[in-house]
């Protein structure tokens, strides 16, 4: 994922989990809390936002350095919400509950793109010197 595609892809993610916790605090309330997935949808809008905003720090220093570190954090970032916050959401509404068994799998997913925005960063700053 480039610099700019990771920054369109986080804004994205981004603006939707504004809708996506809006729409959970409105118009989904009383569904979410009669079936007990209120903490379930707000964990994957917290998640969500956590990680588009990681994308977008990605997308930025990706821009900056050039890196592949960068390019391979934005895309296990993207790739982590889909799983994660996907298979949260999808839990919540419809009550499959062996979707929970793909969550962990986002949940790498976020974990590796953490590790290569560090390797990413510890890489750049060798350059900078």
């Amino acid at each position: 994922m480039t610099g700019r595609s990771a920054l369109l892809t986080g804004s994205l993610f981004a603006g939707l989990a504004v809708v996506l916790g809006a729409f959970g605090a409105h118009a989904l309330k009383d569904m979410l809390a009669s079936s007990g997935r209120t903490d379930t949808y707000e964990l994957a809008v917290r998640y969500q936002f956590y990680h588009a905003f990681a994308l977008l720090v990605a997308g930025l220093l990706n821009t900056k350095f050039a890196l592949k570190h960068f390019n391979y954090a934005a895309t296990c970032f993207s790739i982590g919400i889909v799983f994660f916050c996907g298979s949260l959401y999808i839990l919540c509404f419809s009550g499959i509950k062996f979707l929970g068994a793909i969550t962990p799998i986002g949940g790498l997913f976020f974990i590796a793109g953490w590790i290569f925005n560090f390797f990413g960063i510890l890489t750049s700053a060798r350059l900078e010197k």
